[in-house]
């Protein structure tokens, strides 16, 4: 690898290797673009390296692999080492000791796999210097500097990043964002780990399928058992910690439960994906939600506590849990709680880009992350070539696109749109999303069946006018990543029942203006003429497959889901 004196210029951030694949570039700490690779190569929480997202970012900026001046690459291999010596003290407890020395050998042996993948980018980018930042530090600054804020107490939680699973940090200054750890939680106490080891033994995909289970909470009893995680996972002064006899310290190799015979014992067999729900699934996935809340919560409290900050932003994997979020919020501990877009894995990208930019010497300032979404590729100026789809008829929109969307909304049209940029992060944000009106009769029962295909009990979340956001919901500050799960008002319940969840809550997207000027003019016009402005938003996608990147794939989506129709850039296409 080439060595230099000056502060590098051009840093591609990576997630690459792991899950959620994705790439940034930073050219003299401006933000050229993000996007996750599964958008481009239909291979959902893909984990292989981003090569089209890579490819997309040196196009976009007229540049080739020779230029990149450093890697950001979001672990770092030697503090793996560090948990595979810890590792050896669970040989103390006989509750643990059958895990010792299997997870010593697995931390030992992701270190040197890791150590070798940086390697194998150092030779793709033969200028590049490739420097690993610490998981939780990628975390940490992406979802500060993804605030705008001056200052904030900054929380994140996920599964495991190298050994560390919880911190809190303080985040200061908007242009060179510093973030400063102030304490860290390490595994096996781990909040992410829980959670999916819950979602699998309920017959979900662990790492993809939590919020399925996040749904499903609404439907139970937590009281059933409340007991059994309060013991499971017990909260301490500082944080908290889980009960390896309910769920074995991880080893990070396959053949190794994540719940315990005692855990299966006291709750029930594990579900195959196959068989029926009962109502003990729906109560242990109401457990589960109600203690992550808790947990949740209470570590909020304690980044109050520490950081001092009124503000507060929540990045990792769990902080896509949205009703957790909502609980944050609630109870009134911070003035305003943050997500970015893009709160797990993927988003370290570029985390890892602004850490090596502001740890250089460079005085750039860093700009285009902050209160931004739409960081991916267009394809607005694309010829469009239906020949593949000889069943699909397609008409150019003019100017009034809004209202002629709006209308066809208005009369129970079920549309997918794609427009401008890709976004980033979980949620369809209004440039690859399905609209359909909330007033429309069993609407979520034909958008889960006959669309999306999924799960009848899946909610669909609602997008509004952020100026009229207080009529319908009780959230009391802006949710503009749909990361946030509200309380409705009445008003909402009377007129529009069909996005309020069982628990009471809606997880909403508010549009300012300023935001997505397309979709605040769509949602106006629905509010002329039905008197709501309000409409459902969910992805454009089906059950299984990602989010829509490209135009091929938001055509095969139209052909082969329910979909009354598709705005592709203006066209209306038509099956």
């Amino acid at each position: 690898m080439a060595a230099t004196n000056r502060a590098p210029s051009v840093i591609l951030g990576l997630c690459s290797f792991t899950h959620d694949s994705s790439a940034a570039l930073l050219v003299d700490g401006e933000l050229i673009g993000f996007v996750e690779e599964e958008r481009l190569s239909q291979q959902k929480h893909t984990k292989d390296y981003p090569h089209h997202a890579v490819d997309w970012l040196l196009g976009e900026a007229g540049l080739t692999a020779a230029d990149i001046d450093a890697v950001a690459y979001n672990f770092q291999p030697a503090h793996y080492l560090a948990e595979s010596s810890a590792a050896l003290r669970l040989a103390l407890s006989p509750a643990t000791r059958d895990r010792a020395l299997p997870r010593a050998r697995g931390f030992a042996k992701v270190a040197l796999r890791t150590q070798l993948r940086t390697r194998a980018l150092g030779r793709r980018f033969p200028s590049a210097r490739v420097l690993p930042v610490l998981h939780h530090r990628a975390h940490q600054l992406a979802a500060f500097t993804a605030s705008g804020w001056n200052e904030s107490a900054v929380l994140v939680v996920d599964s495991l990043g190298e050994r560390q699973t919880t911190t809190i940090a303080r985040g200061h200054d908007a242009l060179r964002p510093s973030v400063r750890t102030l304490q860290a939680i390490n595994d096996p106490a781990s909040l992410g780990y829980v959670y999916g080891a819950v979602t699998e033994h309920l017959g979900w995909r662990r790492g993809d399928e939590e919020g399925t289970v996040m749904a499903l909470a609404a439907l139970g009893d937590p009281d059933r058992f409340r007991h059994l995680f309060a013991r499971a996972v017990r909260t301490t002064p500082t944080g908290f910690v889980v009960d390896p006899g309910y769920f074995p310290p991880r080893v990070l190799t396959s053949g190794y439960p994540r719940t315990s015979r005692r855990f299966v014992t006291e709750t029930c067999p594990e579900r195959h994906p196959s068989e029926p729900l009962q109502n003990v699934h729906r109560d242990l996935a109401a457990a589960l939600q109600a203690r992550t809340e808790q947990v949740m919560v209470h570590l909020a409290r304690r980044a109050g506590k520490i950081s001092g900050s009124r503000r507060l932003c929540v990045g990792g994997g769990v902080a896509t849990n949205c009703v957790g979020i909502g609980r944050i919020i609630e109870e009134g501990i911070f003035d305003e709680v943050f997500v970015p877009p893009a709160p797990g894995d993927a988003g370290t990208a570029i985390g890892a880009a602004i850490a090596v930019h502001t740890g250089s010497r460079s005085q750039r300032p860093v700009s285009g992350v902050a209160r931004a979404c739409y960081f991916g590729p267009s394809f607005q100026n694309q010829a469009l070539d239906l020949t593949p789809w000889p069943d699909l008829q397609q008409k150019t929109l003019g100017v009034e696109t809004a209202e002629f969307l709006a209308d066809e909304l208005a009369h129970g049209m079920i549309v997918g749109l794609f427009q401008g940029q890709i976004e980033a992060g979980p949620r369809a944000l209004g440039n690859r999303s399905i609209l359909a009106s909330p007033l429309e009769p069993g609407v979520v029962e034909r958008l889960n069946a006959t669309v999306k295909f999924r799960e009848p009990f899946r909610p669909f979340a609602p997008m509004v006018l952020a100026e009229r956001a207080g009529e319908f919901f009780t959230l009391g500050q802006e949710a503009p990543y749909m990361s946030m799960a509200s309380g409705v008002t009445d008003k909402a319940r009377e007129r529009v029942p069909a996005i309020v969840h069982a628990n009471g809550t809606s997880r909403l997207q508010t549009v300012a203006r300023s935001q997505n000027a397309f979709m605040h003019d769509v949602l106006s016009a629905f509010a002329r003429r039905t008197g709501v402005p309000v409409l459902i938003n969910t992805s454009l996608n089906v059950k299984g497959k990602p989010i829509c990147g490209t135009p091929e794939m938001a055509l095969d989506c139209l052909v082969n889901s329910g979909l009354d129709a598709l705005l592709l850039e203006g066209r209306w296409i038509t099956k």
